[in-house]
C-alpha cells in the first residue's frame, strides 16, 4: 500500500507520523522528514521480510527468525559497505542507521525494533551515500517491541544517563549500560542535525548512528538490551554533510 511520494521540507520543519494504514497525521513540531516510505506490510509469524539491493540486504524478522531484529547483510566483494537506515514505531523526528563494516556474507544489526520499522537498504562508500532502495513499513514482528519515546529534553536525558559526551552546545551523545540505551540531542537552535555514533559490545564492524531531525531540545533514543557501549561520539551534520564532531572516546 502506498504511503506516499517523496517530498523535500524547504522552510517550514514538520514532524509527521505515518499509521499503519497510511495516514499521515501532524504531531510534534520541528521534524525535517526528507523521504515518505512507500509500502507496508505484516510480518509472516517466523519469516523475516527483506529489500535487496546488487551488494545489500537488509531484513526484518521475528524472534523466532534467522534474522531477528533488524539485519543488514553484506553480498558482494567491493570497496563500498552496506547499511540499513530505519524510523521506529512510525516516528519521523529520529533516523537509525547501521553499518556493516565486516566482509562479504557477514550479517550485522539489532534486536531492538518497534512496533512498527520502515527501513531501506543502502550503500555507503566511507561515510557518503552512493546507492539506495525503496523504503519498506512492516508491522507487529517484535514480540517485546520498543516503545515510542519522543518528549525527551537534553536536560532529562543527562539526568538519566552514566555518561555523555557533546560538541561545541550543539549536540549531545549520552547513555546508560542498565538495559543499554543511547540518547542523541539537538542542543543548539540551528539548520543542522545532531547525531551519534557508537559501537556496541566490542564489535568494530558495526558502527550505530541516530540521527535526530526534530530541532533543538529534543533527542532520540535507542536501546541496546545487555550490549555495552564500547565506543561513542557526538557530531554536527547538515545532511549527510559531517559539520562538526569529537574523536570516539571508549567506554
Amino acid at each position: 500500500m502506498a504511503l506516499g511520494r517523496t517530498f523535500i521540507a524547504a522552510v517550514a520543519m514538520i514532524a509527521v507520523v505515518f499509521s499503519a494504514d497510511g495516514a499521515a497525521a501532524a504531531v510534534e513540531p520541528r521534524v525535517v522528514a526528507r523521504d515518505i516510505p512507500t509500502s507496508v506490510s505484516e510480518a509472516d509469524e517466523d519469516e523475516p521480510v527483506c529489500v535487496r539491493i546488487k551488494g545489500a540486504e537488509a531484513c526484518v524478522g521475528p524472534d523466532g527468525s534467522d534474522r531477528p531484529g533488524i539485519t543488514i547483510e553484506d553480498t558482494a566483494r567491493d570497496k563500498v559497505h552496506p547499511a540499513v537506515e530505519y524510523y521506529l514505531n512510525g516516528y519521523l523526528g529520529t533516523k537509525y542507521v547501521i553499518h556493516n563494516l565486516a566482509r562479504e556474507g557477514e550479517v550485522r544489526g539489532s534486536r531492538e525494533i518497534g512496533k512498527v520499522v520502515t527501513f531501506r537498504v543502502a550503500l555507503y562508500d566511507g561515510n557518503r551515500r552512493v546507492r539506495f532502495g525503496r523504503w519498506k513499513t512492516v508491522q507487529n514482528i517484535a514480540k517485546y517491541p520498543v516503545k515510542r519515546e519522543t518528549r525527551v529534553t537534553p536536560a532529562a536525558a543527562r539526568a538519566r544517563a552514566k555518561v555523555c559526551t557533546s560538541t561545541r552546545g550543539a549536540s549531545m551523545t549520552c547513555f546508560a549500560e542498565r538495559n543499554t540505551y543511547v540518547f542523541a540531542c539537538d542542543t543548539r537552535a540551528d539548520k543542522y542535525q545532531a547525531r551519534a555514533e557508537y559501537f556496541v559490545a566490542g564489535d568494530p564492524t558495526a558502527r550505530f548512528e541516530i540521527h535526530q531531525l526534530a530541532g533543538v531540545n529534543t533527542c532520540g533514543k535507542a536501546e541496546h538490551g545487555d550490549l555495552a557501549i564500547s565506543m561513542y561520539r557526538a557530531s554536527v551534520f547538515d545532511h549527510n554533510r559531517r559539520i562538526e564532531t569529537k574523536l570516539y572516546r571508549y567506554n
